[in-house]
């Protein structure tokens, strides 16, 4: 079933993830987390950092490709190409800094301005990261998951040192990429008799 139905060096389907988020939400041990199952608690990143791997998702194997934006949150121009690229977006604070969660919005609309897209088409995650630190807590998951049903999106609460619910995070943005990638793949052929839908021009 997996054979020849993406246009990939493999014939695995390739799922790309961005993580986003303020400096310190730990986008990077999250990432490491779910990539080597370890935790490292003093990372310092400078760079963006690529990674690739293969998983099941639902029965099929597929590739995840997860980009780490460490380190770039305040270069704009090199923001937007991350975010162009992006198939999927988690969309990381720390929930025990309310400032890195009234952020999480400012990173919303540069992800929606990049993609030009309805927000609803947009698969996103809204994720508090740090739950394991519940008695410094400074953002509710009331609050968090209000925040997340006015955007239509998921909310979960995840920590990079336990790893509770580090790999449902990513394996739920696989699900809704592939859902947005199917749907798109109807449009194109024609099975939806909706409007064909409009690209957006290059300048």
């Amino acid at each position: 079933m997996a054979s020849g139905k993406n246009k990939n060096q493999t014939s695995l389907a390739l799922h790309k993830v961005i993580m986003v988020g303020s400096g310190g939400v730990g986008k990077s041990a999250l990432t490491l987390q779910f990539m080597y199952d370890e935790f490292v608690e003093d990372y310092e990143p400078t760079k963006a950092d690529s990674y690739r791997k293969k998983v099941v998702l639902d029965g099929e194997d597929v590739q995840i490709d997860i980009l780490d934006t460490a380190g770039q949150e305040d270069y704009a121009a090199i923001r937007d190409n991350y975010f162009r690229s992006g198939e999927g977006f988690l969309l990381l604070f720390s929930i025990t800094e309310h400032e890195s969660f009234t952020a999480t919005s400012e990173f919303r609309e540069q992800i929606l301005r990049v993609k030009e897209e309805k927000e609803e088409a947009i698969p996103l995650l809204l994720v508090g990261n740090k739950s394991d630190l519940e008695e410094r807590r400074q953002v509710s998951a009331d609050e968090a998951t209000a925040k997340a049903s006015e955007w239509g999106v998921q909310y979960v609460e995840t920590s990079a040192k336990t790893r509770a619910n580090v790999d449902k995070v990513f394996f739920d943005l696989m699900r809704e990429v592939r859902k947005k990638k199917i749907s798109e793949s109807k449009d194109k052929n024609g099975l939806s008799g909706k409007k064909k839908k409009k690209r957006c021009c290059i300048l």
